[in-house]
């Protein structure tokens, strides 16, 4: 009757699935090995603080929700956040652009380093000028800044998580209509049907 978390690990050929009673950074590291040296797409949750951000990418659906957030809370964090927004919408026109072919890598890259500039300064000016949670929200996405465009410079990266979220999700459908497991065989038996 202990409250357990579903983790997925998503990659070119497998996708590995954990339930562990842990949300906590040591269930990432016995997932993905001491020594991880790949890439990583992931949101902000602090679990994978110990991957160096020039090596993860920082997923924008869920960053697009925390910018709808300062415009959401008012103020002048609103005006931040309707800007990055607008860049936001600017930088996945430019990747559509690129997965359809219609823009090479260079050109990508290109046209997107007045966008990461504008968006990076937009974030400064909210840790300087917004209200304290849009600030504190600012500070915190500045802090993993070398994860924010990792999509850009590297080919076979998404700039969202989404392919985890999709894989996900028949476990979180499963463990809703069957209440989850009772026990440590029953965790272990339903990571490997998943």
């Amino acid at each position: 009757k202990q409250r357990a978390w579903l983790w997925v690990a998503v990659g070119g050929l497998v996708t590995v699935f954990l339930i562990a009673r842990s949300r906590g950074q040591q269930v990432a590291r016995s997932m993905l090995g001491e020594n991880f040296a790949g890439l990583l797409g992931t949101d902000r949750w602090s679990a994978y603080r110990w991957v160096d951000a020039l090596r993860r990418q920082l997923c924008w659906a869920h960053l697009l929700r925390d910018l709808q957030g300062f415009v959401d809370r008012g103020g002048k964090g609103a005006e931040f956040g309707a800007a990055l927004l607008a860049r936001a919408i600017q930088m996945f026109a430019g990747w559509d652009r690129l997965k359809a072919g219609a823009l090479a890598r260079a050109e990508f890259i290109t046209f997107m380093e007045p966008i990461e500039q504008d968006m990076l300064r937009l974030l400064r000016l909210a840790v300087l000028h917004a209200e304290r949670k849009t600030a504190g929200m600012a500070r915190q996405i500045l802090k993993l800044q070398p994860a924010l465009f990792t999509f850009v410079r590297m080919p076979g990266i998404e700039p969202t998580n989404n392919i985890g979220e999709r894989q996900i999700r028949p476990g979180v459908q499963w463990r809703r209509t069957s209440f989850g497991t009772q026990s440590e065989a029953g965790s272990r038996f339903a990571e490997r049907i998943l």
